[in-house]
């Protein structure tokens, strides 16, 4: 294919788990799942998302990795390789199907984008020192509530990130191995730093001692399973064109295992940052956004060093933010090239471009921060990650599925195990996602 001839893939195993746990690390981990852990029950939560993370490690993850790499393109050559099985007429339709969460990784990152562009403006203010004499609440509401209040740094993310694709692969895993150690490094050391806050003990209780009655409310099962989705970065999209640049010796089973392992300690590791450091300043620990732009520049304020560990937590929080960012660029950009294969990747990233700060521009007018990372997990992402598990375990022929997973492994994996729980535990929990998205939506 013309994809195949552009790219080469990533030259080595841990620079492509690097990338993956760079898209799956975000704003998922950092400010969504400490929120969600907050406000659902601790300790009862963190045992519901770890439960649908393995699943969704041991049979999403893997399949989206298998799935392009069978096809070595993007969502839309995916979805039409995988229909294909079942005859021309039935790939055709795979890829009419592949826009909805194509367009929805496009959408997210319009979103994200804005975003990461807040997490920018925080970070040059700690740089300065403005964000340490502010009050902070006051200072998120004038620019989060201020239409076309962040339009250079809007800029400056969306540019160099799509700056950081244009050698496709080589430059994404290059990228990647710089970021991702030190937003772990930069972590670990926050993690530290809070441990030694007087009644940080209050936080880590609260994380790791289950509410049993939490259990019984229904929402926080669904809470658990949007942001696993989220975390793992399973849309539908985004990991498919990541394994589309695996190589064949891999085992993508095993490489899933790796980057679920590192994605779900970035989740710990941000919330053992944020949770303790809630309940030692008596601060709300389900306050969503505010946690990264009001609570965790309340407390900087207020210890030694303070203005330091803002500047490296903001700096954290854009490696993350464009690690993620470059997923979902790449996973539309790769789809458009294989499409129209006349264009040229540089002229697919001028016209991704010009998409994201278009839109995003005119979304700052009207961004409300609320309902944003909800909207995310439990309506888009869900969506095009039901698509996806639908495709694979439903449309697709088994044996042809089984082919592409036992790549790469020295002994084949219990594909007859792994199916069942992929095609009856799997896709029947994504669909009930979807379901419950959808309920919510009408009933409020």
């Amino acid at each position: 294919m013309e994809t195949q001839k552009k790219h080469k893939g990533f030259a080595s195993r841990w620079g492509f788990i690097l990338a993956s746990v760079g898209s799956a690390v975000g704003m998922a981990n950092v400010w969504g799942f400490p929120s969600k852990l907050g406000s659902n029950g601790g300790g009862a939560f963190l045992l519901i998302y770890l439960l649908f993370i393995f699943i969704f490690s041991y049979v999403g993850l893997p399949t989206e990795f298998a799935i392009g790499r069978r096809s070595r393109t993007g969502t839309l050559g995916s979805y039409e390789n995988a229909w294909s099985t079942r005859g021309g007429t039935a790939g055709k339709a795979g890829s009419i199907l592949a826009w909805l969460p194509l367009a929805g990784s496009m959408c997210i990152a319009i979103g994200y984008a804005v975003i990461v562009a807040y997490v920018l403006r925080a970070f040059v203010q700690s740089v300065t020192g403005t964000l340490m004499t502010v009050d902070t609440g006051a200072w998120f509401e004038s620019f989060s509530m201020t239409p076309h209040s962040v339009i250079p740094y809007h800029i400056i993310i969306v540019v160099g990130t799509l700056l950081t694709l244009f050698l496709g692969a080589k430059s994404i895993e290059k990228t990647n191995k710089i970021m991702m150690p030190v937003f772990f490094i930069i972590f670990i050391i926050l993690a530290v730093r809070v441990a030694m806050l007087p009644n940080s003990l209050e936080g880590y209780l609260f994380m790791l001692l289950p509410r049993w009655e939490a259990l019984k409310d229904p929402m926080v099962w669904i809470w658990a399973m949007g942001q696993a989705f989220f975390s793992l970065s399973i849309t539908g999209s985004g990991m498919i064109v990541y394994g589309s640049y695996l190589s064949e010796k891999e085992d993508v089973i095993s490489v899933s295992r790796h980057t679920a392992v590192f994605d779900t300690i970035a989740a710990v590791v941000a919330a053992l940052v944020i949770i303790p450091a809630s309940f030692s300043y008596k601060l709300d620990v389900g306050a969503g956004p505010g946690l990264l732009f009001v609570t965790l520049p309340t407390i900087l304020q207020d210890i030694p060093f303070g203005r330091i560990f803002s500047i490296i937590l903001y700096l954290a929080m854009i490696f993350a933010g464009v690690s993620s960012l470059q997923n979902m660029f790449e996973a539309v950009g790769e789809s458009l090239l294989h499409k129209f294969p006349k264009l040229s990747r540089k002229m697919v990233l001028v016209i991704l471009c010009l998409i994201c700060l278009g839109f995003g521009i005119h979304m700052e007018a009207i961004f409300q921060w609320g309902p944003w990372m909800d909207l995310v997990s439990i309506y888009i992402i869900p969506i095009g990650a039901t698509l996806g598990a639908v495709s694979w375990f439903w449309i697709m022929k088994k044996e042809e599925l089984f082919h592409e997973l036992n790549k790469g492994c020295e002994k084949p994996h219990n594909t007859a195990i792994w199916y069942c729980v992929g095609r009856y535990i799997y896709v029947p929990f994504a669909i009930i996602l979807c379901c419950v998205a959808l309920f919510l939506k009408v009933a409020f």
